[in-house]
């Protein structure tokens, strides 16, 4: 099995090679003409030279601390940031991604068909993320995360009460397969795009290093709960899927309340809008 994952990883470094490098890095670097390139290549000349110029104003001011982010000026962005990486774990999805075969033999689903189940979650899960990169910058960020969040909402009380009501088998594949694909095509992948959005150039990475310590925290948090919810008496798997469908409800309506749509703007428009 870790074998298998060697193909993948000689394919993907055979790939970086073609992939262009960071304009704005480039162009922090003193290499604008490689910059210039690769923007023209992707949005013609006359936005490329935009887009430099935007560049050049951000990169001139001076490099953010790290405690300048826990500020009043990104209070909102680092809220958002944390709380969308915080909800795409308390879903439940490395949950189900873990320990799925431990979850359909517990629905009464034979071990051989536990293990073909939990193929098919990940080859779902592979499938969705394509409909996230196909609308994303389509449908927006906010559409697709509302959609894919009220589904989520829907298959996890799914799971619940069919747990509750020791219904198993096909249809209790499909209800979480229903939750993997909207996970995959919108809290899955959304929140590292809106966090790499919501925050300027010059603390950026900052930022992104304190939403991946949340995404980490929380997946290990739900990784060692969810063997001692499972298996506690008074609760099990029914009332496990319940709280990460109130956690997928809680999510919904922070997005309805709270993530502005990033979609068609720069990020120097973004970083503006905050500032404001």
């Amino acid at each position: 099995m870790l074998g298998a994952e060697v193909l993948p990883a000689l394919i993907l470094l055979a790939l970086l090679w073609l992939a262009p490098e960071s304009p704005r890095w480039l162009i922090q670097a003193g290499r604008e003409p490689e910059a210039r390139r690769i923007l023209e290549d992707v949005s013609g000349a006359s936005q490329a030279e935009e887009e430099i110029r935007a560049v050049r104003e951000v990169l001139g001011q001076e490099e953010g601390r790290f405690g300048e982010l826990f500020g009043r000026r990104f209070r909102t962005p680092l809220l958002v940031a944390v709380a969308l990486m915080a909800f795409s774990q308390f879903s439940g999805i490395n949950a189900i991604m873990y320990y799925s075969t431990k979850i359909f033999t517990t629905a009464g689903i034979g071990v051989k068909d536990a293990f073909g189940s939990s193929v098919i979650v990940g080859l779902v899960n592979v499938v969705f993320t394509f409909v996230a990169i196909g609308f994303v910058d389509r449908a927006g960020r906010r559409p697709l995360l509302l959609i894919g969040l009220a589904v989520q909402v829907v298959a996890l009380s799914t799971v619940g009460a069919m747990f509750m009501a020791g219904v198993g088998g096909v249809f209790l594949l499909v209800a979480i397969l229903a939750f993997i694909a909207a996970f995959a095509m919108a809290l899955g992948p959304i929140p590292w795009i809106v966090c790499s959005e919501v925050f300027p150039t010059r603390i950026r990475g900052r930022a992104m290093s304190v939403a991946t310590f949340t995404i980490w925290v929380s997946c290990y948090v739900v990784a060692q709960t969810f063997p001692m919810l499972n298996d506690h008496p008074s609760i099990g798997p029914a009332k496990t899927f319940l709280v990460y469908a109130a956690f997928s409800l809680a999510a919904l309506v922070f997005v309805y309340r709270a993530l502005p749509e990033t979609r068609t703007r720069t990020l120097e428009e973004i970083e503006a809008s905050w500032g404001r």
